[in-house]
């Protein structure tokens, strides 16, 4: 795996210097970089998913479709809330909602839950984003230093880091 930059001696690229200072600054670095990830992954997202044919989703509203989408089950809010860690249910249910009145997604009701799944047009264009993704991101990350081993060990460590999150929200919650 390619080494990250090497920061200039004593320089902290962070975002908000008053959480930067003290022990523990490399953390405000972290979340920086995180902070920059994220919206360049929401956007990555959304023009992907445009390039694909549908302009009108939103970040969520993609990651829900994919994640309803995923080995061609059945899902639950609670399982799309459960798998995605979203704690806001509602926010879930609106994009179900959007992605139903879309025709990406279908609903039975089965007793009290509803079970989703992509229509045909909803996994037509979840291949179409894959091969667009291929294109013009895959294409890219190849020519990068990184392995699949290594983009796995990048991935382990973001699950680890969000556990950490996880708990401290809830301590937070507590005071």
């Amino acid at each position: 795996m390619s080494q990250p930059p090497k920061a200039l001696p004593g320089r902290r690229i962070v975002s908000s210097r008053h959480l930067a200072e003290g022990e523990g600054w490399e953390a405000s670095e972290l979340e920086y970089g995180m902070i920059i990830a994220f919206n360049a992954f929401t956007r990555w997202m959304s023009r992907c998913m445009a390039a694909a044919g549908n302009a009108d989703l939103t970040p969520l509203e993609i990651l829900v479709l994919h994640n309803t989408n995923h080995r061609s089950r059945e899902k639950r809010l609670t399982d799309i809330c459960f798998l995605l860690n979203i704690e806001d249910t509602h926010t879930v249910n609106y994009a179900l909602k959007k992605l139903l009145k879309s025709d990406l997604l279908v609903a039975e009701k089965r007793g009290k839950e509803v079970f989703y799944r992509t229509s045909e047009t909803g996994a037509a264009l979840c291949d179409a984003y894959r091969a667009i993704r291929e294109t013009c991101f895959l294409d890219g990350l190849n020519r990068m230093d990184l392995g699949g081993d290594d983009l796995r060990l990048v991935a382990a460590s973001l699950r680890t880091m969000s556990g950490q999150y996880d708990q401290a929200s809830r301590a937070a919650a507590s005071l």
